[in-house]
């Protein structure tokens, strides 16, 4: 019997070599190819009844000819998924949304389902659950889910002749990883099988369209399975972030066509399904009754939320190799800091160990946490605590300059909103008509802002 012939592909990019290579051709990326089986040739006949599923060769037209109009969007009554989304979902969008197994993707999706089937036709289809198990979630969420069409599958083919014969408008496939077409022999799963999938049911969500939404799994370094042309297909990636330990949810959009990026909504998780966080604020600030040292109060901005989060940091006799870490920011930039504060403030903690933590599990990239953290690693080693109602935002430069951060006065409306009374900000920050009940600090240099807090403690 001859041997069944194998390829390398790429678990990156798909891409397919006929040996193994340590880094793959095609993308560049290090130790991602795989062995699999190769595919028989497609043939002529699948990609002409492909082609067969789109419109005819469409003209070229001048872009200036082009009627754009604003994209209609259907609110899903859950608040922070409608932030998340860009007001709502849009007809023929395709979402993938991807997170940890447990952390509540198919409970906020049927959350979503139920809402929706009160104003339009929608599909679940499950490949992980039975009808009968997704009915019980129901049941213990307390939904009615009377309007909800559940189908149990997870072969293409019978996935879109349901699409044809239903018309949802609105659909969930949970999950892309579980689908097969009986075009390809490989294994659901594989990275033939998800490329293959999801273009079909992108193609169909263009040409009817339904919005569809596929659930994906994750790898355990939080990245999105399969191919990595599987987020370049879809028009709106949403990660779904959180601690299992904590009742808290976050669900973060990494790539939106049709809003804003990095936006973020805030979920609590309860015995009654997942309900939306209004003010994300409270949840990210702990509740101390007089101020402690270490701790100062940073206004991050996420997509187009202004946040209060507070920065943490402790600064304890290390050895001869003391420790550097930080939770929920970059470790790299925690470093470089820490060298910005020796050689311009004068403040070495060469022979200390350094700990910073975001507290409430957000995680911050933006540079503009750099100056809340100088600053609280600052009143740690002090051991004295920051004003009470203190602020701070700004990004440090290694010449020891602090920058202004995007929407500053957002920041500081923000922070006035919630009772903030002092505010330490870069000078090019400085609003010109002053914050009804905030007393603002305008600083250049790192010097002149530790000069500064020395003086209000």
């Amino acid at each position: 019997m001859a041997k069944d012939k194998t390829v390398y592909t790429c678990s990156e990019c798909g891409g397919i070599s006929p040996k193994w290579l340590g880094k793959c051709p095609h993308c560049n990326a290090w130790n991602t190819l795989e062995e699999t089986r190769a595919e028989s040739s497609p043939g002529k006949n699948r990609m002409q009844a492909m082609a067969r599923g789109l419109n005819a060769a469409q003209p070229v037209t001048t872009l200036s000819q082009i009627e754009a109009a604003e994209v209609a969007r259907t609110p899903t009554s859950l608040e922070e998924l409608d932030r998340v989304l860009g007001g709502g979902i849009v007809a023929g969008g395709v979402v993938l949304i991807g997170g940890d197994p447990g952390i509540g993707k198919s409970t906020l999706l049927l959350q979503a389902l139920d809402a929706l089937s009160r104003q339009m036709p929608v599909l679940y289809v499950t490949g992980e659950e039975s009808g009968a198990q997704v009915a019980l979630r129901a049941h213990r969420l307390g939904l009615d889910g009377s309007q909800v069409r559940v189908q149990a599958e997870i072969q293409l083919e019978n996935i879109l002749a349901t699409l044809e014969a239903e018309k949802p408008a609105f659909c969930v496939i949970d999950s892309i990883q579980t689908l097969f077409s009986d075009q390809l022999s490989s294994a659901p799963g594989s990275v033939a099988q998800v490329r293959e999938c999801a273009a079909h049911l992108t193609r169909v969500a263009k040409a009817s369209g339904c919005t569809m939404v596929l659930v994906g799994h994750v790898t355990k370094e939080g990245a999105l399975a399969g191919p990595r042309v599987l987020e370049h297909i879809v028009d709106t990636v949403l990660y779904f972030e959180g601690d299992t330990h904590s009742s808290f949810r976050l669900i973060r959009a990494i790539k939106n066509r049709f809003g804003a990026v990095n936006e973020i909504g805030v979920f609590a998780m309860t015995d009654k399904g997942l309900k939306g966080v209004t003010n994300p604020s409270a949840i990210f600030l702990s509740t101390h009754s007089e101020p402690v040292p270490g701790s100062c109060v940073l206004v991050t901005l996420e997509g187009t939320r202004p946040m209060l989060v507070e920065i943490q940091a402790l600064v304890d006799a290390g050895g001869p190799s003391p420790r550097r870490l930080s939770v929920g920011l970059e470790r790299d930039r925690l470093a470089m800091l820490l060298a910005v504060l020796h050689r311009h403030a004068g403040m070495a903690c060469f022979d200390q160990d350094v700990f910073v933590n975001a507290v409430g599990g957000v995680r911050i990239s933006e540079p503009a946490a750099d100056l809340a953290v100088l600053l609280a690693i600052q009143s740690s080693l002090r051991g004295k605590a920051l004003p009470k109602g203190f602020i701070a935002f700004g990004e440090v430069g290694l010449a020891g300059e602090i920058r202004p951060a995007p929407r500053g006065q957002d920041r500081l409306k923000e922070a006035a909103k919630l009772g903030f009374t002092i505010a330490v900000v870069p000078k090019a920050n400085a609003p010109k008509k002053p914050v009804e009940g905030l007393t603002i600090h305008a600083v250049e240099r790192v010097e002149e802002a530790i000069e500064l807090v020395r003086s209000l403690m």
